[in-house]
Parts: C-alpha cells; sequence; structure tokens
C-alpha cells in the first residue's frame, strides 16, 4: 500500500505554539531556508509514551541554531512541552518526532538574512524500520563518491539541512545499485559514516568506530558506545582507512531513525551478521522501551 504524501495527511502540526491541520503547515515561497539552506532540525523517536533522550535532542537543535547564527526563540522546556502538544493532537505513542527550526520570509532576501524571523515547528507520524528488512539481513551499502567536508568549510556539529544535500545525492546514487544506502568518506579519505547514520565495525571481539572530528557524533552513536562498555566491550574510536574494510568481521549503523542496523556488504565488502550486532541491536531496543 502506497504511502500518503507527506503534504496530504489528517492530522496537526505544531507551528509557532500553534496546532495547525496538517495540510494547512505552510511557509511562503519566498522563505529564505528554502533558498539558503537556513534550517536545522532533529529526528527522533517516541516509544511507549517517551521520547528517548528527548532533551538531549533539544538541547542540540539550539545548539545547531547557535552554530547556524541563527538563534531559535525557544527555550528547552518549551521545545519539550511542543512535542508533547503534537504527539498528543495526534493520538500517537510509538512515532517518529521531526523539529524543524528555520529562518523565515521577512525584510531580508539576501544571503545576509539577520532581520527575519526564525520559526519552529514540530511533526510526528508512525515510522516503521528505516531500512526495513536490512534491519535483520544486514544493509547493502555503496560507497558514496561525497565526502563529509573539512570543518573549516561548514558547521559540520549542526544537524542542518545543509548538510544533508550530499547526502541525498549519495543515497538516490545508491537506490539506484539497489543498495539501502551509502557509506561516505570524510575529506582526508578515512571512512566517516553513512548518509544519516554513524557506523561501528568489529574485529576480534574489539569494536571501532570513526573519529567525529568531521561530522555529528550522533546521540544513538553515544548511547552505543556507552552500552557496550557496559558490556566491558572495547572501543576504539579512530580514524579508519578504507583498505581496513576488507579485515572487520561485523559492522553497523546507528542513528534515530536507523536505531541499530546490522550491514551485511559495503560495495566489494562484506560482514556476517554476527553476535556482538544482534546482540547491540536488541539491548538498545530494549533499552529505549524501559
Amino acid at each position: 500500500m502506497a504511502m500518503a504524501p507527506y503534504d496530504d495527511r489528517n492530522g496537526y502540526i505544531w507551528m509557532d505554539g500553534e496546532l495547525v491541520e496538517w495540510r494547512d503547515a505552510k511557509v511562503h515561497i519566498l522563505t529564505h531556508a528554502l533558498h539558503y539552506a537556513s534550517s536545522v532540525f532533529e529526528g527522533e523517536r517516541c516509544y511507549n509514551g517517551k521520547i528517548f533522550k528527548s532533551r538531549e535532542h533539544s538541547e542540540r537543535l539550539l545548539k545547531s541554531g547557535e552554530y547556524m547564527d541563527m538563534p531559535i526563540p525557544y527555550t528547552v522546556d518549551e521545545i519539550e512541552a511542543a512535542k508533547e502538544a503534537a504527539l498528543k493532537a495526534n493520538g500517537l505513542t510509538d512515532a517518529y518526532v521531526r523539529v524543524l527550526a528555520w529562518r523565515g520570509a521577512g525584510t531580508d532576501m539576501g544571503v545576509a538574512a539577520a532581520a527575519n524571523p526564525v520559526h519552529m515547528a514540530v511533526a510526528v507520524w508512525e515510522w516503521g524500520a528505516y531500512y526495513g528488512d536490512a534491519k535483520y539481513q544486514g544493509a547493502k551499502l555503496d560507497i558514496s563518491k561525497w565526502r563529509r567536508p573539512d570543518p573549516a568549510t561548514i558547521p559540520c556539529f549542526a544537524k542542518a539541512a545543509g548538510l544533508y544535500m550530499i547526502c541525498t545525492m549519495s543515497k538516490h546514487a545508491a537506490e539506484a545499485k539497489g543498495c539501502s544506502d551509502a557509506m561516505m568518506y570524510d575529506y582526508r579519505g578515512y571512512v566517516a559514516e553513512a548518509t544519516g547514520a554513524n557506523i561501528f565495525f568489529v574485529k576480534d571481539g574489539v569494536v571501532h568506530t570513526p573519529i567525529p572530528d568531521a561530522f555529528l557524533n550522533g546521540i544513538t552513536r553515544q548511547t552505543v558506545i556507552g552500552m557496550l562498555k557496559d558490556k566491558g566491550v572495547e572501543v576504539v574510536e579512530r580514524h579508519i582507512m578504507p583498505e581496513e574494510l576488507a579485515d572487520f568481521e561485523q559492522c553497523w549503523l546507528t542513528g534515530t531513525a536507523a536505531e541499530v542496523t546490522p550491514v551485511g556488504q559495503i560495495g566489494d565488502y562484506t560482514f556476517e551478521v554476527g553476535d556482538l550486532a544482534r546482540d547491540i541491536a536488541e539491548s538498545y531496543e530494549k533499552l529505549v522501551r524501559e
């Protein structure tokens, strides 16, 4: 059954303090964010009526706004209340939560737009596994031709809309090859992440994951590292060279949407959906529902 388009659904979206009918939640064509990517967002999941790491996501949204020189006119508590209002209005206890802040239309319509107001919205909807059956069988990844940029060129630690442009192109190319996603290198040629998820590898019982010095240090990534250490598993955060992919035995992705998804293939490299990958995926599923 085909999904309804995201602009043609029943329900309500929270916009600047009001609950708006889903189909009426619109912005003007001269909204600054549409022209210059002046927007930041958070993706969160609600399990059994509780948003996992909700306040951490709200705090990161405000931090992303700071990175973008775009002060968001809401406090963490106000963002939390907005999320709860959106969930309640739509009658959802298990949902994906998208919080978006953007620079709107105003008196400025050029690159600089400090006088234009900053808006915020919260949309919630039911959303299953990000990679579908790949979560259980092991996702198949392409290797992107695009690289995560040098931190000197972009605010790479902001969850900013503009930073996902190359991710969209990378995932389109991957899907055209029959893959679920793409792995990206960073500007130096080190292994970085997937288009919307962090990446982990296993070799001889030790977990290796790239240092997040040119990409977002995901909240799920941090959670999984803590879980692994609690289980007594050694975790090494380091720069990983592409040729090392041949020596890793297991691999998985982490992210709010992806949760913990085992990977079976990256380009020509294959990995087993092993015991550790399955264990951490199951442990994460239990944790988020506590």
